[in-house]
């Protein structure tokens, strides 16, 4: 077992010494977890194999599921893919840096298993100075996916990444809470028209926008990609919880009616019941529930995606038996929430 450290790193001025200490272990072949506007990512020099290696390792990730490489300018993807599509110089100048994942040919210096021996790599320019500072001073790019232990929900603070990952690790930089709170958008450059892998904080519009015809094939049921297409994060389940999770999905009067019935026959079982609510639902629920919290306004999709992992997290330690959550409107970053919400419920949903 490794000795993981701490190190509290300021997030708008972090002392370059302490970035350094974390680059020169990753120099090493030595795993860092650090901040980026997302989630918290689990760095390894990105372009050698002996390091990937101990990721998928320490995160009991399988190898087959490729990972993202961060890099800490636009000018580095020429460093790791074979071809640039016209669209990417676009994008880039648009969401960059940011979460958006683009996904392009794989180039010869990228170790297969980074890739998950596709012939694609998913290379993103994180927006956080932590994050970049740590890039450039490592001298390489970071293979970085979330610092979690493979199937659980993203870690959004260091402290989640010290629950899952403790002698896992060598070193966890510490930034406080993440900005965004859902992982990256992840964009199939590939393929004509693009297509989005996983939806995230880069909205399906905002894309269309830039692009004109963007496809995303994401099934109700799973969240989970309906065409074959596999992309960082996406082959296999995320956000596991240790209680099963109902989501209901209608309008909201009705899925307040049918979580107040549902939760109603658990607690007549003398089981322990949550309720992950909006601010404006929260009230309905409090006679219902045995804990009811909210994730935010579904008028404001930034805060209930920047909370949504720490609040599943949470529900974990009030040792409820059963857990509900609303749905929400998949407009705009609610197809990016709803497809973490859908699963984490492991296709236990209820429309109403």
């Amino acid at each position: 077992m490794k000795e993981t450290q701490i190190v509290k790193v300021n997030p708008d001025s972090p002392d370059i010494q302490e970035i350094r200490r974390a680059a020169s272990t990753i120099k090493s072949g030595g795993l860092v977890a650090f901040p980026t506007e997302t989630v918290y990512g689990l760095g390894a020099d990105g372009l050698r194999a002996d390091t990937v290696d101990k990721i998928f390792l320490a995160k009991g990730r399988p190898q087959d599921n490729p990972l993202i490489l961060h890099v800490a300018s636009p000018d580095d993807i020429l460093r790791v893919a074979t071809e640039v599509p016209p669209a990417v110089d676009k994008l880039v100048q648009l969401f960059w840096p940011g979460p958006l994942t683009l996904v392009l040919p794989k180039g010869p210096n990228v170790p297969d298993v980074v890739s998950g021996g596709l012939p694609t790599i998913g290379v993103r320019m994180p927006d956080n100075i932590i994050a970049l500072t740590l890039i450039a001073e490592s001298g390489t790019l970071l293979a970085a996916p979330s610092a979690n232990l493979s199937g659980r929900p993203s870690p959004t603070q260091a402290s989640h990444v010290a629950d899952d990952m403790w002698g896992r690790v060598d070193l966890i930089l510490d930034g406080g809470p993440t900005r965004l709170g859902v992982e990256s958008t992840v964009l199939d450059l590939t393929e004509d028209p693009p297509l989005i892998l996983r939806p995230g904080s880069v909205t399906r519009e905002e894309l269309r926008d830039v692009l004109g015809h963007v496809e995303a094939p994401v099934r109700k049921s799973e969240g989970r990609p309906s065409s074959g297409h596999v992309g960082p994060g996406m082959k296999y389940p995320h956000y596991s919880l240790d209680i099963p999770l109902f989501l209901v999905e209608g309008q909201p009067q009705a899925v307040i009616k049918r979580i107040q019935e549902e939760a109603g026959k658990y607690r007549s079982l003398a089981k322990k019941v949550g309720v992950i609510s909006s601010l404006e639902s929260k009230e309905h629920y409090l006679d219902y529930a045995d804990v009811v919290k909210s994730v935010g306004s579904r008028y404001d999709m930034t805060q209930v995606a920047a909370d949504l992992y720490r609040i599943l997290r949470d529900f974990e330690t009030y040792k409820v038996n059963v857990l509900f959550a609303e749905g929400f409107s998949e407009a705009g970053l609610g197809f990016a929430v709803m497809n973490r919400l859908r699963e984490a419920s492991r296709g236990r949903i209820i429309y109403v």
